[in-house]
């Protein structure tokens, strides 16, 4: 059986869509993780191209996920594919299909075309044949360009890895728009394979919208829900949905007592019937005393990612007195979003008080709770 590498390459810089799309929140999922694991059934063998200064961004977005370290890019598409090509050298597979970052929603029947038409063929490319009219302008005219044999190019392309490797390295600083005008110079044998409509390229702002839609058209939503309290005990801090604030107590607990964490973890892990926050870290347990809630939450994010599902939305809402918390709901919208690799958008964080009853009302503590919702596909 022929051993299949993956090459996802992301290292673009998104400049159309207002930043690196690659790591944008789609239905609740980093792109890159969705293109990524689109392939992790088929290989294990997984190479991202990352660029410069991206590496945050990646942690975040592929956190649980089991793919090689990733790789920096080059300056252009070309050299970043030549990288990761070159990465992959040393676990000499014999095929490698490379995908474009920015392709999160490939199906596995159009892998397995491409990997299958490499049984005949150096390589293989999903082709579209081009439905509309097509016009070019020149010194403000325009003109029809005749559509006849033109056919529209997607990834993922497929290569048998030590020929496209060496025409990588034979074509260097050749100005090539993908991988397969390399094949072509090389005079490698291509196949087509039929590509699909929904297997677009995430270019422009509105295409998240487009795709979504698309992502909505089947799978399964569920919602958790979780609840936490914490009493008052000596102290100049607390910690709040990930968030350090000043105050005249701190709250008392085993870990660092994070009540708006500890509730949305318990919420997420109620998505997949995975008990509460206490089964997965016991307060017995001496490792977790004064821990920060930020590892459970992740850790609940894990589970969620390993039984198929995407957090797509959480609300948190804050019960106490004291402190205020509307100063501060920004950056504990920021931190759950950059814990859950969530667009800002998708994260809530709310206030509100029990008008002086119960055990909030008298200032003993503070009470949390939260709403969680995963998709699944």
């Amino acid at each position: 059986m022929a051993k299949i590498a993956a090459l996802i390459v992301a290292a673009g810089r998104g400049e159309r869509a207002g930043g690196p799309k690659q790591y944008r929140a789609l239905a609740g999922q980093a792109v890159l993780r969705r293109s990524a694991e689109a392939f992790a059934a088929r290989t294990s063998l997984i190479q991202v191209v990352i660029g410069a200064d991206q590496a945050g961004d990646y942690k975040t977005a592929m956190a649980g996920f089991d793919a090689l370290p990733p790789v920096g890019g080059g300056e252009t598409r070309q050299q970043s594919a030549r990288n990761g090509l070159e990465a992959l050298a040393k676990h000499a597979p014999d095929l490698v299909l490379i995908h474009d970052a920015a392709r999160p929603l490939v199906s596995p029947a159009l892998i397995e075309r491409v990997i299958a038409a490499l049984a005949q063929a150096d390589a293989a490319i999903p082709l579209l044949p081009v439905a509309d009219t097509l016009k070019r302008e020149t010194d403000g005219r325009w003109t029809t360009v005749p559509r006849d044999g033109l056919q529209r190019a997607q990834t993922p392309q497929g290569f048998r890895f030590d020929a496209i490797l060496k025409a990588h390295r034979h074509f260097v600083g050749q100005d090539a728009t993908d991988d397969m005008a390399l094949a072509e110079l090389a005079g490698l044998k291509i196949v087509a394979v039929a590509g699909e409509e929904t297997n677009m390229k995430i270019t422009a702002p509105e295409d998240f919208a487009t795709a979504e839609r698309l992502l909505g058209g089947g799978g399964e939503f569920r919602t958790g829900f979780g609840f936490d309290a914490h009493r008052f005990a000596a102290g100049d801090h607390i910690w709040l949905c990930g968030v350090k604030l000043a105050h005249d107590h701190a709250l008392e607990g085993h870990s660092d007592a994070d009540a708006g964490l500890h509730a949305l973890t318990d919420a997420i892990l109620g998505t997949i019937g995975a008990g509460d926050i206490g089964e997965h870290f016991p307060p017995t347990d001496a490792k977790w005393r004064g821990a920060t809630s930020s590892l459970f939450l992740e850790h609940a994010l894990t589970l969620v990612r390993a039984a198929g599902g995407a957090v797509a939305h959480c609300d948190v809402t804050l019960i106490c007195e004291r402190p205020k918390i509307a100063p501060h709901r920004a950056a504990m919208r920021a931190r759950i979003a950059a814990i859950l690799g969530l667009d800002i958008s998708r994260v809530s964080v709310k206030a509100t008080t029990t008008e002086g009853m119960g055990f909030t009302g008298r200032r003993e503590g503070i009470a949390a709770q939260a709403v969680a919702t995963v998709r699944f596909t």
